[in-house]
């Protein structure tokens, strides 16, 4: 697969020169994942990053009922990891697994701890990632905390529309705080103001 979509999510990452994303991008390989495969799972040490070029895939823990609740959802051009486990080389606590065939390029730890130690670009993409990463958390836990589940469902619907052709909307519902019975209630309340 053209690597492209990595290269021009580098360099959105962090400004730098053609020829230093193409030498990071160099660094991943290429893996084409069906659906429904563990990237993560939980329990075990996540030993590979992967960025998704095209598909969707979704973190997930269960709650002390056992319900299964959505963590993150991971849809075109985005890195997906348990960072925690990957860095910590502790086990993952969630599971992250394709909710479509993907299209996917990974590195592994080792070859990651290399790309820090030799290519200053790579380790200042590691710093964005991490601040952009952890704005992101925070974005997300100020929205369950300050914003409706209209509200919510809304910015998903403009910042991530393809993963309703993916994803359930009880894992959609659940990554959104609210119960299938309100999503299906916004949805309706949405397609009539459409």
């Amino acid at each position: 697969m053209n690597q492209q979509p990595l290269i021009n999510y580098l360099q959105k990452v962090l400004p730098m020169p053609t020829e230093k994303a193409e030498q990071i991008a160099s660094t991943l390989q290429y893996k084409f994942v069906p659906k429904g495969t563990f990237l993560i799972e939980e329990g075990k040490v996540c030993d590979t990053s992967y960025f998704i070029a095209e598909g969707c895939a979704r973190m997930y823990t269960n709650d002390m009922d056992g319900n299964d609740v959505t963590t993150m959802i991971f849809s075109n051009a985005m890195f997906a990891n348990d960072f925690y486990s990957f860095f910590k080389r502790i086990p993952a606590l969630e599971s992250l697994v394709t909710m479509s065939d993907c299209e996917t390029f990974f590195i592994s730890f080792e070859d990651l701890q290399r790309n820090f130690h030799t290519i200053p670009e790579f380790r200042e993409f590691g710093r964005m990632m991490l601040i952009n990463g952890s704005f992101a958390l925070k974005q997300r836990m100020l929205s369950m905390i300050k914003q409706t589940g209209e509200q919510r469902y809304a910015h998903l619907m403009e910042t991530k529309p393809e993963i309703f052709q993916h994803i359930p909307l009880k894992n959609i519902a659940s990554y959104l705080g609210i119960t299938d019975t309100s999503l299906s209630r916004i949805r309706r309340d949405f397609m009539r103001k459409d």
